[in-house]
């Protein structure tokens, strides 16, 4: 299965430690309420509507042919000038993702940087990335997996041989508060970050401060169990772009 990709962003540094490419995979299996790439959760392709963007010409409109029936051609989005509709949602083989994290190499060797493989959920394809980790990796090309953590272990196992960096995200511990902000219990997400630090992978948790949510008492508590596991902690600002985009998406 070839998964969507929805955005690759070239020369990123908050996705881990020097630059990098990160890729972000369509599709997870968490809905939090916060969410800032709610164009990632469907694994399908989407088609968003910036209107306040909309500059009125009809550009869109003269290349269509499927007004009535949107089929996600996504012609009307490469035809706007003013970036107003977007397609969220390419497929790109195992080599033609390749060749474009391989197009900065050269700056992740002078950084320490590399891939970051991220989404949505990218560990609901463990085949694909670990296909494509083996060849970054052996390439000399550092691969980090940004996760949230709820897929089996399984995917792990597949994934984890060419991988040198988790990035592992965890909202909160209390489980009734995970399943009310991320409609999930976090018993297998707690489960597989135990088993990676037994594994002696490196990890670096991130938690979206969320105000109302987890920003008192379970962001103490989250704090608490990095450090008593000698954990790097990185807490990340909440915005609200995410309803933007959300709100745009039309098919």
């Amino acid at each position: 299965m070839i998964p969507y990709v929805f955005d690759i962003k070239r020369s990123s540094t908050v996705d881990g430690p020097g630059i990098r490419t990160a890729v972000f995979f369509k599709g997870c299996n968490l809905d939090c309420k916060w969410c800032h790439n709610p164009e990632g959760k469907s694994p399908e392709p989407e088609l968003a509507l910036f209107r306040e963007k909309c500059i009125g010409c009809g550009a869109c409109s003269e290349v269509c042919e499927h007004s009535e029936n949107c089929i996600l051609c996504g012609e009307c989005a490469e035809s706007c000038p003013a970036d107003a509709r977007r397609l969220y949602g390419s497929r790109y083989t195992v080599d033609q993702l390749y060749e474009i994290i391989c197009a900065d190499a050269d700056y992740y060797r002078a950084t320490g940087g590399g891939v970051t493989f991220s989404g949505g959920e990218c560990m609901l394809y463990p085949e694909y990335i670990a296909e494509l980790a083996e060849k970054c990796a052996k390439s000399g090309i550092s691969v980090a997996v940004d996760t949230a953590g709820n897929v089996p272990w399984s995917a792990f196992e597949a994934v984890l041989p060419y991988t040198s960096l988790l990035l592992y995200d965890i909202k909160a511990l209390d489980p009734s508060l995970h399943k009310k902000g991320t409609g999930v219990d976090n018993s297998l997400i707690l489960e597989n970050l135990e088993r990676l630090l037994k594994a002696g992978r490196e990890v670096i948790i991130r938690t979206p401060v969320i105000p109302g949510y987890n920003d008192g008492a379970e962001l103490e508590r989250i704090c608490a169990y990095c450090a008593e596991r000698g954990l790097r902690h990185e807490l990340l600002p909440y915005h609200a772009i995410g309803e933007s985009k959300k709100n745009a998406i039309i098919k």
